[in-house]
């Protein structure tokens, strides 16, 4: 590892789904590269379907907590990536140098809100879930 490790924050509403998913893949895909983390401007606690969509693709986040942005208070960020429009509306500011971007992707718990079977809300889950993969894995053009 030649260089600093980058440090990224994910941030969504309630660091329930979007942002744990895109912390876990972050982790599982570069994390001998760069430090990630998670957040949420509010605490709506750990989306158990979205622990198991990412359990079925490889990906443990089990043990993920939900946080809050305050909780991380203090910490330099190179860059933080709002992963969904309420997020980026009401994002914080950050000190220094922090690059921000905004990323939105759907928010599964509404997308299968009117599923018919717990087989179509996974299949919401899953597809959003499958999109933050595919972002992740061109974290490092953004960094």
């Amino acid at each position: 590892m030649i260089g600093k490790r980058k440090k990224i924050l994910f941030l969504c509403t309630g660091n329930s789904c979007r942002s744990q998913m895109a912390e876990g893949w972050a982790r599982h895909l570069h994390g001998e590269r760069i430090d990630v983390w998670s957040a949420g401007i509010e605490v709506h606690g750990l989306n158990p379907m979205a622990v198991r969509v990412m359990q079925e693709a490889g990906v443990d986040i089990s043990k993920h907590w939900s946080k809050h942005v305050d909780e991380l208070a203090g910490q330099d960020f190179d860059l933080v990536i709002t992963v969904c429009g309420h997020a980026d509306e009401n994002c914080p500011l950050f000190p220094g140098t922090t690059k921000v971007i905004h990323h939105g992707f759907d928010d599964p718990p509404q997308l299968a809100k009117d599923a018919s079977s717990e087989e179509a809300k996974l299949a919401c889950y899953r597809r959003v879930c499958l999109e933050i993969r595919d972002f992740i894995k061109n974290l490092d053009q953004l960094c």
